[in-house]
């Protein structure tokens, strides 16, 4: 019998996730379908999108989307991701982009044993210190470590702008109970866990098995966003800080998504998660069959091996029930 529907693209006809374009932001405008492509329509016309060259597509404001762009991307190995205005906020997603739990299996074998957790944990804070020996550095000194840089952070962009900064004090429930600087920080930290999250998901990692931070559904969230801080929300918050800005929120996600439109916040962010959750190959580089592999079903077997999927096992003959 013939499925309903139109069938999913062949494995030879799907571009590699390395020659993707990795992110695609749309807002205001119809997604659809034509043939083989997504179709973006606003009021400056139609944009044509060869689905097996998106790896995740990211829905922003204003944007609606048809049930065949969905089953296109899904197709195609990519995924959709609900997001704020320029991929700033994180509001749900489809399915992931990798085609295999390889990531997500070796996320859960390390957080899950604790030497490696330790060893992904410093290898977040070794991103950090560059150039510094943190190997024999137990987790309370790294932490230690980490908030005198921090506090150092603060201390420069303050000399640097001339915001006068005390320390970090803010209410989740109560955003204009915090000074200028305070409410910049929060507003400009809140943008990158959207797109920190978005990554995630896209990847197939789960957001919640956090190595530093933990006991949180964005626990991992909170880990990769802590490595980009200093680089991109603080120096944007004390910016907006000494603008004079009357409207710190907006005016703090316009900058922080300035400041990230060309997309190697992104491409950083996917590399990073790939490196510390993988083992590099020989060459140095990740493999990438995380995102490749198709048809990869197997089943669990208590001997530490994958015996195959799809057959009935009640026709061995060694079965005893």
């Amino acid at each position: 019998m013939k499925i309903p529907g139109v069938p999913p693209a062949e494995l030879a006809d799907l571009a590699r996730a390395e020659d993707r374009i990795s992110f695609l932001y749309l807002e205001r405008s119809v997604i659809h379908r034509d043939s083989n492509a997504i179709t973006a329509t606003d009021d400056q016309g139609v944009l044509h999108i060869p689905a097996a060259s998106v790896g995740v597509l990211l829905l922003g404001p204003g944007t609606s989307i048809t049930h065949q762009a969905i089953a296109l991307l899904a197709d195609h190995g990519a995924t959709a991701v609900w997001v704020g205005e320029r991929g700033v906020r994180y509001y749900a997603h489809g399915r992931s982009l990798a085609a295999s739990s390889r990531l997500l299996i070796a996320q859960a074998a390390k957080v899950s044993h604790r030497d490696r957790r330790f060893a992904v944990a410093r290898a977040m804070y070794a991103i950090r210190f560059p150039g510094e020996d943190t190997a024999n550095l137990t987790m309370q000194q790294l932490r230690g470590k980490e908030g005198a840089r921090v506090r150092r952070t603060y201390r420069e962009h303050a000399a640097r702008t001339g915001v006068a900064w005390s320390h970090r004090d803010y209410d989740r429930m109560d955003f204009t109970g915090g000074d200028a600087i305070n409410q910049a920080l929060s507003a400009a930290h809140a943008c990158l866990y959207g797109i920190v999250h978005a990554v995630i998901v896209a990847l197939g990692a789960a957001p919640g098995l956090g190595f530093v931070h933990t006991g949180h559904e964005r626990a991992f969230v909170y880990d990769i966003a802590d490595l980009y801080k200093a680089e991109i929300t603080i120096p944007v918050a004390f910016d907006v800080a000494a603008s004079g800005s009357t409207d710190i929120g907006a005016d703090t996600r316009r900058t922080v998504r300035d400041r990230v439109h060309d997309g190697a916040i992104l491409a950083r962010c996917v590399r990073d998660i790939r490196t510390l959750l993988l083992q590099p190959q020989p060459s140095g580089m990740i493999d990438d069959s995380d995102f490749e592999d198709r048809d990869s079903l197997g089943l669990w077997d208590d001997n530490g091996f994958e015996v195959a999927a799809g057959r009935n096992y009640a026709d061995i003959g060694d079965v005893d029930f």
